[in-house]
């Protein structure tokens, strides 16, 4: 197959959001190490994290609008050298305060990046969910190789260091951008930016049945992608007792499935339907986190508890048959600002699985607080097939 510049373009998107994520996911590994050093506590950092995560979510829709006026090269490269350069600037924090604000600086010049690149390819691609797929495995593998890679740095040279790895990636990934790249024409070059944050038009895009129905799905999986990324690790360790070596090695398989099955499910997507993959990953969902639970409660193995962390990779890979569901019911006028406001919504809603989860887990154990993501991905797969059975066609 002679290769394209949509291939050079969707390499490029998924480095830029593979650079992004390495520079948010360097911080947690160091945590203890920063706490150590500035002399604070876990929440204190923990409160710098949501900060991060929260700016993020909120960058999503003033990306869009951003494209729109600039095109999503500039975009794409200004999300990308502002994690280049709030990366150093959080290596030399000289003191906790300075450190919060760099992180959330972090996180809105990363929240930048994704839904800008998913515009984009989705103009160079007629198999919109294949793409799609292989943009956003781009997270997972940063989510597979930059704890682990920041952990050894940091033990070594120290956490300033290791949070330079963010620049590192970065900086080469913006040159490549930069370089092989063509400029993208503005959307809307001479629409007012405040004409794009009326209301109206906002409450009317997401009104609309298809996109509510979408963000709904949407909002379950990023509930559980939350509760998943924060807790997966620890809930191995305690409810599945296993050493620290083996449940590290589950949570990488995590990654390394949810990274992989992205595209599979994206392509799956474009050749059967948006709602028939969407199915599939759901289904896995209330396998797997049934499976974690199960095994957990009667003490399976090893080898189950690896079976059941597989199932939840592939559960994950929710978003590329969704967020392909977006496009579909997007006007090609609108996808820039419009996936970036649905993108904002169901990120913000999704957030609280952390919190949820985490307040479940300490006041009725990990059972009930895995039990409530298999009952999450049920809702998912019924609100599915209740669209497919009742032919809303929504």
């Amino acid at each position: 197959m002679r290769w394209r510049y949509a291939d050079t373009a969707l390499t490029l998107c998924t480095l830029a959001f593979f650079a992004t994520m390495v520079a948010r996911l360097a911080i947690s590994p160091v945590v203890p190490l920063i706490t150590a050093d500035f002399g604070v506590t876990n929440g204190t950092i923990g409160l710098a994290l949501s900060g991060m995560w929260a700016a993020y979510a909120l960058a999503q829709f003033p990306s869009g609008v951003l494209g729109d006026r600039l095109g999503e090269r500039t975009v794409i490269l200004i999300a990308v050298g502002a994690t280049a350069v709030a990366s150093v600037l959080l290596a030399a924090s000289p003191s906790v305060v300075a450190f919060f604000a760099f992180t959330v600086v972090l996180g809105g010049g990363a929240g930048l990046h994704y839904s800008v690149a998913t515009t984009f390819l989705a103009r160079q691609f007629d198999d919109i969910g294949r793409a799609i797929g292989f943009h956003v495995a781009g997270g997972p593998l940063a989510g597979l190789i930059a704890p682990p890679v920041a952990a050894l740095i940091g033990a070594r040279y120290g956490w300033r260091v290791a949070l330079l790895s963010g620049a590192v990636v970065a900086v080469p990934v913006f040159l490549l951008f930069a370089w092989r790249i063509r400029p993208t024409p503005a959307a809307r070059p001479d629409q007012p930016v405040r004409e794009r944050f009326a209301l109206d038009p906002l409450v009317e895009l997401l009104s609309r049945p298809s996109i509510g129905y979408t963000t709904a799905l949407a909002t379950m999986g990023a509930f559980s992608w939350q509760a998943t990324a924060s807790f997966l690790y620890t809930f191995l360790l305690v409810a599945g007792e296993l050493d620290p070596g083996t449940a590290g090695l589950l949570f990488s398989l995590y990654f390394v499935v949810h990274g992989v099955t992205q595209p599979l499910m994206g392509t799956l997507s474009d050749r059967l339907d948006r709602d028939a993959a969407a199915m599939v990953t759901m289904s896995a969902g209330v396998l797997g986190y049934g499976g974690l639970v199960l095994a957990t409660t009667v003490g399976a193995s090893t080898l189950a508890l690896a079976g059941a962390t597989t199932l939840v990779g592939l559960a994950m890979s929710w978003g590329a048959p969704v967020q392909s569901r977006f496009m579909d019911n997007l006007g090609a006028a609108e996808r820039g600002a419009g996936f970036g406001l649905v993108r904002t919504v169901y990120m913000v809603m999704g957030a609280s699985g952390s919190v949820v989860v985490g307040a479940l887990s300490d006041s009725a154990g990990w059972g009930v607080a895995f039990g409530l993501l298999t009952g999450v991905m049920a809702l998912g797969l019924t609100v599915l097939a209740a669209n497919r059975i009742l032919g809303a066609d929504l």
